[in-house]
């Protein structure tokens, strides 16, 4: 995998009630690396989102957090990938992960949406084609399917907060070796970490 990304988005819910809810483990993700890289986050009306335009090693980069509400993120994503011909296998999603413990995350190429509706909707709208690489921000599983919907609209747990910040740390530190087209190395550093 060479693939070089031009396009990060980060997902969530918008809204101060949605604030460190476990759904929005990819607006913090965005949100820390335009902070790192003192850009300023602007409202986009036209692809009902927040972009950010920032250049990392000595690459431009788009950034969006979707103000559409999860569900429909892929309005936002699709509309932006097409009007400026960004191929799929140049997006970056930023998600929370049930699957991934709090305090680890994980690089991936392709694959599914895993029930996660805010991936089922991207897919939707980038045609079908799954071929967009992932960063997988792990938040735990409540234990039963029943309790999903409730748990990641919840306040993560104060431990929890502190390990899924030191996972994005450890993600922000291997994103330039995954911006260059280095996967290897970068999931190989990444997924080697583990909050403590």
């Amino acid at each position: 995998m060479k693939d070089v990304i031009r396009f990060i988005v980060g997902l969530g819910n918008p809204g101060p009630q949605y604030d460190q809810t476990r759904h929005n483990a990819g607006f913090e993700f965005v949100n820390q690396l335009v902070r790192q890289h003192a850009g300023t986050w602007k409202n986009d009306s036209k692809y009902q989102a927040e972009t950010c335009q920032l250049t990392i090693g000595g690459e431009k980069i788009a950034l969006m957090k979707p103000m559409t509400f999860m569900n429909r993120s892929g309005q936002s994503v699709g509309a932006y990938a097409q009007f400026f011909k960004i191929p799929v296998e140049q997006i970056l999603i930023a998600h929370d992960e049930l699957d991934i413990a709090p305090g680890n995350a994980r690089f991936k190429k392709g694959g599914g949406h895993g029930g996660h509706n805010g991936l089922r909707d991207i897919i939707a709208c980038l045609g079908n084609n799954r071929e967009f690489y992932r960063l997988r921000l792990g938040i735990g599983h409540p234990g039963a399917a029943r309790d999903v919907a409730n748990y990641v609209l919840q306040l993560a747990r104060v431990e929890e907060r502190i390990s899924l910040e030191r996972a994005i740390d450890c993600a922000l530190e291997q994103l330039p070796l995954a911006l260059s087209g280095d996967w290897a190395k970068a999931m190989n550093q990444l997924h080697s970490f583990k909050a403590e």
